[in-house]
């Protein structure tokens, strides 16, 4: 069976092809076409602007994907119908619902948090996972932590109040002067903290599996204006105790789920997975299980790795900016 997968949720423009025989998993193509040099020059996303992308780039990576894959025949399609930006989700639906008629093939609406969850299977044995599972989800977007039970059995246990992780990252890291993206730009700059910086763990000692994360920005903010000069040491410290300090959020609250729900498997997913320091602490702490870094940003092989999970639908496929797994 042949999926084309499409993904349109933010800022990326993202198509593959996934081949699967038998219990084996192949993709033909997977192409990401990123915007993040455009929206760089403003310091952050602007949905209407990245629509007009989407527009612009869809039908050309759609184009070098089904060319990669060597123009197989298409059996299915899978569309990301949210969570994400409605004007951008809307592009990818409304071209996967042409697309579709064209070939007449099904398509398949998938939940973009599913498809980050989904994403550790692309090149990880999913016969290896054991239940219960808790997920952590850490993205621009969210910081959520999902309990399953079964395959395609899902239960929020916790999430963000105010700004996830990936916008806390973006939002300090605009305070510091580093530009867009946050994550990467501090993570680059957090060798060492010799200021000895000491910022605040939000909510780490609450008794819930919830996160906020503006009040690590304010206090960012604060401790930056009471600056008279900020040296190089000072910004790399500030860099370290920022991605400290979410890390060790982020890890307690994993930590506290996975002994509450007796979790056998911990799975990691989203953008921000993609840090180095991240990924370090919870392989050593947790030996979470997480996708490679190309696979935690968005991308379509994530979709069409979910898809392969989902029966056939008729219902009616629309953007869904908040929709819930």
């Amino acid at each position: 069976m042949v999926i084309l997968a499409i993904e349109t949720s933010c800022d990326d423009t993202a198509v593959a092809i996934l081949e699967k025989k038998g219990k084996q998993l192949k993709i033909l193509s997977n192409i990401v076409s990123s915007q993040v040099k455009l929206h760089a020059k403003h310091g952050g996303i602007w949905p209407f602007l990245a629509k007009r992308e989407h527009q612009k780039n869809l039908p050309v990576i759609f184009k070098r994907a089904m060319k990669m894959a060597k123009n197989p025949k298409i059996d299915a399609m899978a569309v990301t119908e949210g969570p994400g930006l409605e004007p951008c989700l809307w592009v990818g639906i409304n071209f996967a619902k042409d697309l579709a008629k064209k070939l007449k093939t099904p398509l398949m609406p998938i939940n973009h948090i599913e498809g980050h969850i989904m994403a550790n299977f692309i090149e990880n044995d999913s016969a290896s996972i054991k239940f219960p599972v808790v997920c952590l989800i850490v993205s621009g977007g969210h910081t959520q932590l999902i309990l399953m039970k079964d395959w395609l059995k899902y239960k929020k246990i916790g999430e963000t109040r105010d700004d996830a992780a990936g916008e806390c990252f973006d939002k300090t890291a605009r305070i510091l002067g580093l530009g867009y993206p946050g994550g990467p730009a501090i993570s680059k700059m957090a060798k060492h903290n010799k200021a000895k910086i000491t910022l605040p763990r939000p909510m780490i000692n609450q008794d819930n599996y919830d996160f906020s994360f503006s009040g690590l920005k304010t206090a960012v903010l604060y401790n930056y204006k009471s600056q008279a000069k900020k040296s190089k040491t000072y910004i790399e410290s500030m860099c370290f105790e920022i991605q400290q300090s979410i890390i060790d959020v982020l890890l307690k609250k994993t930590i506290k789920a996975a002994r509450h729900y007796k979790a056998k498997t911990i799975l990691l997913g989203g953008g921000v997975v993609a840090n180095k320091e991240l990924r370090k602490q919870f392989k050593l702490k947790l030996k979470a299980i997480m996708p490679k870094p190309s696979f935690c940003t968005d991308n379509a092989a994530m979709i069409g790795t979910a898809a392969f999970l989902h029966k056939k639908t008729k219902r009616k496929i629309e953007a869904k900016a908040n929709l819930e797994l």
